[in-house]
């Protein structure tokens, strides 16, 4: 595991386009389409002015564009549900922790060319985060303010 530089004011708050996006889109029945459109959008737009802000900022993958963790945060939403205030806290969290821990073979994504590798290592990363709440919401659905019968799957039928 590699552990990226962080500079906590810009990655932290830029995530708070995405956490908006996914709490007032939480409880709408149209869910995935919001957080899909919204995560098609902002990658689209990532690979766009990422060269841009390479060359602006003079380094690969700089901290002040902040495009890639707005994607980040829409693809654990879109992979994990997000149904309330617990879940999208846990949901920050954690797509947060990964991409700032990195871990194999995220580093290496970050080598792509132009925008790609700017979005490439938000998006594994935050695949795992999404992939660990999952376990989480099996092992310990009490984190999500959940009972076990109701983190269960409905029975078949």
């Amino acid at each position: 595991y590699e552990i990226k530089e962080c500079d906590w004011s810009s990655d932290v708050c830029s995530s708070d386009l995405g956490v908006a996006i996914i709490a007032l889109s939480a409880s709408a029945s149209s869910y995935y389409l919001i957080i899909g459109l919204a995560l098609l959008a902002v990658c689209i737009l990532t690979i766009a002015l990422a060269p841009w802000a390479e060359r602006y900022w003079g380094k690969k993958d700089p901290g002040a564009f902040v495009l890639d963790e707005v994607a980040g945060i829409l693809v654990t939403a879109l992979v994990f549900r997000v149904e309330n205030v617990l879940t999208l806290t846990w949901v920050f969290a954690l797509t947060r922790v990964l991409d700032i821990v990195k871990p194999p073979p995220v580093r290496r994504l970050e080598g792509l060319p132009k925008g790609w590798g700017i979005l490439a290592d938000d998006v594994c990363a935050s695949l795992y985060a999404a992939a660990l709440l999952h376990l989480l919401l099996l092992a310990l659905p009490r984190l999500f303010g959940l009972t076990p019968q109701r983190a269960a799957p409905p029975p078949p039928g």
